[in-house]
């Protein structure tokens, strides 16, 4: 009982002192125009990752979350014991078909992290960024992924297996180019 009343005096405390703290503070300046080009206060591109982590963290499992809906609906999916520790997303707490439309927009938000300059492929070499074929091929990626999620949206399988479709395409196109070499240290050319 003791730990119940002092939460509830916490809480009332939180709710009176933080927005007399804030609303007595003077508006903030705007800040000098940067000379780097980057907004002021705008965080600067990095990679942590190279190309083969990048697709094997984000797009892969994505891509697969696509591949499951076009067999299995994902309203008929049932959520795991806790959906908030769920492997699976379509088993997740932002499963069924919002699974499907988050991984469309994955695949088309990615399509901006194929593009940071100082990415590695596996093998060591920079990504072919400023190769004429590249922009091409990353937006063909953002295009299918904006596909597959209008075809979420939609909620019908048949539109997904299209929208499947147009993603596969798109990642053979790279793939077929600079990923689908028999010599690991021949990929990114």
């Amino acid at each position: 009982m003791r730990i119940r009343f002092a939460f509830v005096v916490l809480y009332f405390a939180i709710l009176t002192i933080v927005p007399s703290c804030t609303a007595s503070q003077p508006p903030a300046t705007p800040a000098a125009p940067s000379t780097s080009g980057t907004p002021s206060g705008a965080a600067t591109l990095q990679v942590h990752g190279n190309l083969a982590q990048a697709m094997r963290g984000i797009l892969f499992p994505a891509s697969n979350v696509i591949f499951a809906s076009q067999d299995k609906n994902p309203d008929e999916v049932k959520p795991a014991a806790d959906p908030s520790t769920a492997i699976n997303p379509l088993e997740s707490s932002f499963g069924k078909w919002q699974a499907v439309w988050n991984a469309g927009i994955g695949l088309a938000e990615s399509a901006n992290l194929l593009s940071i300059p100082g990415r590695k492929c596996q093998n060591g070499r920079d990504v072919p960024i400023n190769n004429p074929d590249w922009p091409m091929l990353v937006q063909g990626l953002r295009d299918a992924g904006m596909t597959v999620y209008k075809a979420a949206q939609s909620k019908n399988q048949d539109n997904i297996v299209m929208a499947a479709d147009s993603m596969t395409t798109a990642c053979a196109a790279c793939h077929d180019k600079y990923r689908e070499k028999p010599n690991l240290a021949d990929r990114c050319m």
